[in-house]
């Protein structure tokens, strides 16, 4: 392995997707529950409602503003280390991240700051649009980076210029819906969804493992073991699709995720893998015949053996990655169960086992996004555009030191911005809540909900917080003024 402009032109991306894809993941599940939480405080009426809208819009805010900065940072990056690339997909690629800043990026901008410098500026029905519009802006541009990057992994309604080579398109509506579209933007929804349900179990279980039980928590508790008992189901089959879909598309990249040694009409389930000295490079562990249960049947299962070794992907990067995914999506499918049932049971409000468990499984839905990209775009290698594309290709004209002195500064500034960004939001969603919050008089001139408040205050309910200040009002009107 050289470590040439291509290797790090290819880590240098693949470090900064990394960083990017986590915040977009759990914003646009976070975006859907503050919806929720504010609809049902307008239906019902219960402050709890409210407080868990003002507690959690911060995170909000922070993790927005985090993606918004990475994410921009990836588009210099295709122009600058892959040029190439975008030369021969701009007149395909270009329109699609156009169309996502034109519908869900101005979507998103435009009542952002409502939503959160709004609450005591405009009226509830007006906020509560803001919040809906901003959740639904976050989910019309999942629609335009998945389009993107589904039309890279199975090209379709395309044509190639014969003297440039530059691709063009020749039917928009499969160039949006490709075949792989649906599919994993699905996937990738309710991972989304799920990403921000463990978060949110994580922080309701750290709350009642440090014995500050709230009505707030027990509802942000049990809102997320529910959304993970329903969505976790949904998520197996989407993968499931998905899965197929590739193995109709990009059979190569089944083979490798798979472990497929040989072709044959029937596979096995290959648990885990390690190398080996033999013909196939390695030992598993397999449970053999379950192919007709997962693919079509009466039709033939190519294995690696039916690819040269150039059209392959890594096999071990794409192998373990894919079942880090399963194997977190799985603990968290258990963990959803098991909290609905402590629920029904009257105990998710009491420390045990589960809690101790759910704090450090909050991450894994993050774990599951990452780990399932690196699946889906290491998957596609050698290619950029599947089949059509190569990656070698694609790298832009530049010098390896170049590429890896920009790589040590993005580790460098990452690791100190991002970090910090990431510990201020856990401090915030760690805080815990209060049932009973006293009010200030500096309190009125704060606007609820907006990103500057304090971190270390409780979520306060306004009307609650108004109540305080009123009594403060006439305790010190009751006080004797000084002659001057």
């Amino acid at each position: 392995m050289e470590f040439d402009a291509l290797l790090l032109s290819r880590i240098q991306f693949a470090f900064v997707i990394a960083f990017h894809i986590m915040f977009p993941a759990f914003t646009i599940g976070l975006a859907a529950f503050l919806a929720v939480c504010e609809g049902l405080w307008l239906y019902t009426g219960r402050e709890v409602f409210k407080q868990l809208y003002l507690h959690w819009v911060k995170i909000f805010a922070l993790a927005f503003a985090m993606g918004v900065v990475s994410g921009v940072v990836m588009s210099y990056q295709i122009g600058t280390n892959w040029s190439v690339f975008a030369e021969r997909t701009g007149s395909v690629l270009g329109p699609l991240f156009g169309y996502e800043v034109l519908t869900a990026f101005f979507l998103e901008a435009t009542f952002l700051g409502v939503m959160l410098f709004g609450w005591s500026r405009v009226g509830r029905g007006l906020h509560f649009f803001a919040t809906c519009a901003v959740a639904v802006g976050t989910s019309i541009s999942a629609f335009w980076i998945l389009s993107a990057n589904s039309w890279m992994q199975t090209p379709a309604g395309f044509g190639i210029d014969p003297q440039t080579g530059n691709f063009f398109a020749t039917d928009w509506w499969a160039v949006v819906f490709s075949p792989s579209f649906p599919s994993r933007y699905v996937h990738m929804m309710l991972a989304a969804f799920i990403t921000t349900a463990a978060i949110v179990m994580a922080a309701g279980a750290w709350q009642v493992v440090r014995g500050r039980p709230s009505t707030a928590n027990g509802w942000q508790l049990r809102m997320a073991v529910g959304t993970l008992a329903v969505l976790m189901p949904l998520q197996i089959w989407a993968g499931h699709w998905s899965g197929k879909v590739a193995h109709e598309h990009q059979p190569a990249k089944i083979a490798v995720l798979e472990a497929w040694c040989e072709t044959k009409d029937v596979q096995g389930t290959v648990l885990f893998a390690w190398p080996a000295d033999n013909e196939c490079g390695f030992e598993e562990i397999t449970v053999p015949g379950t192919s007709p249960f997962l693919f079509p049947k009466g039709k033939e299962l190519q294995g690696m053996d039916a690819f040269p070794r150039s059209e392959r992907p890594p096999l071990w990067i794409t192998f373990w990655n894919f079942r880090i995914m399963v194997g977190a999506g799985l603990v968290l499918l258990a963990l959803g169960f098991w909290g609905v049932y402590l629920w029904f049971r009257n105990r998710i409000d009491k420390p045990g086992l589960f809690h101790w468990l759910a704090i450090p499984s909050g991450g894994l839905g993050l774990v599951a996004v990452l780990s399932g990209w690196i699946t889906a775009e290491v998957g596609r290698q050698p290619y950029t555009v599947y089949g059509l594309l190569r990656t070698a290709e694609s790298v832009a004209p530049v010098s390896a030191s170049q590429v890896a002195f920009s790589l040590l500064v993005f580790m460098v500034v990452y690791a100190i911005i991002f970090t910090a960004g990431v510990v201020y939001m856990i401090r915030i969603a760690t805080r815990g809540f209060d049932d009973a919050p006293t009010g200030s008089p500096q309190e009125e001139h704060r606007a609820p909900g907006s990103p500057l408040g304090a971190v270390d205050d409780p979520a306060v309910v306004p009307s609650l917080a108004a109540a305080g200040s009123a009594e403060l009002k006439d305790e010190s009107s009751a006080q004797p003024k000084e002659k001057r």
